[in-house]
């Protein structure tokens, strides 16, 4: 991505999440430049969509292997960009599953999750089984205290209650 947004001809704002600097993964031969506003479909599933970005894609992928277990079958996609955000990818998921989640790490209200939920329920109404849900942090000051920062963190255990929820709509 940071290739990408070099490159590019437009300003572009990259941002990258402190917690993944030891990441680890496969790194392509080529000149890995990823096109920006193309989304990355990290597991394919039929039950549910979990559209999310930069570390919670990770939670993402962890709340679709819990979930496995409970016989749900959960795609996630990784957004990799926010604006532009690749709509033909997630709306062709929500066609396949009829249900959405988005998560975010920042603060619920007012963050790319409403959008992302907002545009699917004007695009995707037939497609739609139930509303689009999102799940974010709350709306509050993050505490400097780590037992208060734990409480206000957006964990993998809070988006597989969620996707629970989706589920079970």
């Amino acid at each position: 991505m940071l290739k990408s947004a070099i490159r590019a001809d437009d300003p572009v704002v990259f941002m990258e999440h402190k917690d993944l600097w030891g990441a680890q993964g496969e790194v392509p031969n080529d000149e890995g430049v990823v096109p920006i506003g193309e989304a990355k479909i990290l597991r394919d599933g039929s039950d549910l969509t979990i559209v999310s970005w930069s570390k919670m894609a990770q939670q993402a992928l962890a709340t679709a292997d819990t979930l496995a277990g409970d016989g749900a079958s959960v795609e996630v996609i990784d957004l990799r960009t926010l604006w532009p955000w690749d709509k033909a990818t997630v709306y062709a998921s929500v066609a396949k599953t009829g249900r959405l989640l988005v998560a975010q790490e920042s603060v619920q209200v007012g963050g790319f999750a409403s959008e992302i939920a907002a545009d699917v329920t004007e695009n995707c109404t037939t497609d739609l089984k139930t509303f689009p849900r999102r799940i974010g942090a709350p709306r509050m000051p993050v505490p400097y205290a780590e037992s208060m920062e734990n409480e206000f963190r957006v964990t993998t255990e809070r988006v597989v209650a969620k996707a629970r929820e989706v589920l079970d709509a």
